[in-house]
């Protein structure tokens, strides 16, 4: 039966990128009202779609670069997202640091809060491996830290800005930690991310060649559709955020929680199953790719067409962040979680989001 189910694609998945196609090539830039509404609805079920259809390519290829296909597809929507609303109106130098710590908190706080409050809840406590966790904490602080805390510190660029040689190597060494971590994930240390009985998180049938290259094909659809609304919505998603008198920092909470929202929905079902190594896994290891991967990215952009990034948070930011780090390296530093510490995550995230709109 599982190898049935793999044979064929659901009609879903395949509606969705076209009609983000023929969205796209059928209306231009919109504002608010109910065409934009449409857009985001056709927007958001392209970001699953592409979600899907990179996880059935992962699953053809395996390992290592299944998990590197579904980091380029995350990376892809996020930095598309990111780079359709900086080029769109005026510039947006903070956009890209919004986004950054809006993803640092959501899936340090957001996905791992809720994935460990609803594992709590149905089954009292859950275990993990503290090797898999600490290596995705290792990971993501120096992360953080270098993108989104030193910018304050150096002095060859005044304000929360790197200059293109420190903006150069602070992306090059983001990629390497990268790369670095994905050795360790997939070949050197695979181990410490799976369940701790040894077995694999989900038992899925290989998908057919032919399976595979149509969702390859979809897949780009998908990617090219998301980024194309991303920039029909622009003006709209500016209109809203103006005309609800809200800071322009939370446009990068909701760029960040739609490029999440896949991943949300995958490890509260994992945490719900009591597989919180999955759940911990997809929040975290979310986390590192956007970061190692989409810095890169639009940090080109950004010095291909001479705009600015202004990447330093304030200091009431910088404070939560280490914070955060610190009851994450408290609750993953023990290999089991129960209700307490997900309330603790959640009421973290939303202290977070609260100090936006007062700071």
């Amino acid at each position: 039966m599982a190898a049935q189910a793999t044979d064929r694609i659901p009609l879903f998945f395949i509606l969705a990128p076209v009609a983000g196609i023929a969205a796209w090539l059928g209306i231009g830039k919109v504002g608010l009202g109910l065409t934009a509404l449409l857009i985001l609805a056709v927007l958001l079920g392209s970001v699953i779609a592409a979600v899907h259809h990179a996880e059935i390519v992962a699953q053809r290829v395996g390992e290592p670069f299944g998990g590197l296909i579904l980091a380029l597809s995350v990376t892809v929507i996020e930095a598309g997202l990111i780079i359709s609303l900086m080029l769109s109106g005026d510039p947006k130098p903070a956009l890209m640091r919004d986004t950054m710590v809006a993803t640092i908190v959501l899936v340090l706080h957001g996905i791992a809060g809720l994935s460990i409050l609803v594992g709590g809840t149905l089954h009292r406590e859950n275990r993990f491996r503290v090797p898999g966790a600490n290596a995705l904490l290792a990971v993501l602080m120096p992360m953080a830290v270098l993108v989104l805390i030193v910018p304050n510190h150096v002095v060859s660029v005044p304000g929360p800005y790197y200059s293109l040689a420190q903006l150069t190597f602070v992306s090059l060494v983001c990629l390497a930690l990268y790369a670095a971590f994905l050795f360790v994930q997939t070949n050197r240390h695979r181990d410490y991310f799976l369940p701790e009985d040894g077995a694999s998180s989900e038992a899925h049938a290989r998908p057919s060649g032919r399976l595979a290259i149509l969702s390859f094909v979809l897949l780009c659809t998908a990617l090219l559709a998301v980024v194309m609304l991303a920039k029909c919505l622009a003006p709209a998603l500016e209109d809203g955020v103006v005309a609800l008198g809200a800071p322009a920092a939370i446009v990068g909470v909701i760029v960040a929680a739609i490029v999440l929202m896949p991943e949300t929905g995958t490890a509260l079902k994992a945490a719900a199953h009591n597989r919180m190594q999955s759940a911990i896994n997809l929040a975290l290891g979310s986390g590192v790719a956007c970061i190692g991967l989409t810095l890169p990215a639009v940090a080109f952009v950004a010095w291909w067409n001479d705009m600015p990034l202004a990447l330093g948070v304030s200091g009431g930011h910088s404070v939560l962040l280490a914070l955060g780090f610190a009851v994450a390296m408290l609750t993953y530093g023990t290999g089991r979680t129960n209700i307490l510490s997900g309330i603790i995550h959640l009421v973290l995230a939303a202290t977070f989001v609260f100090t936006i709109f007062a700071p």
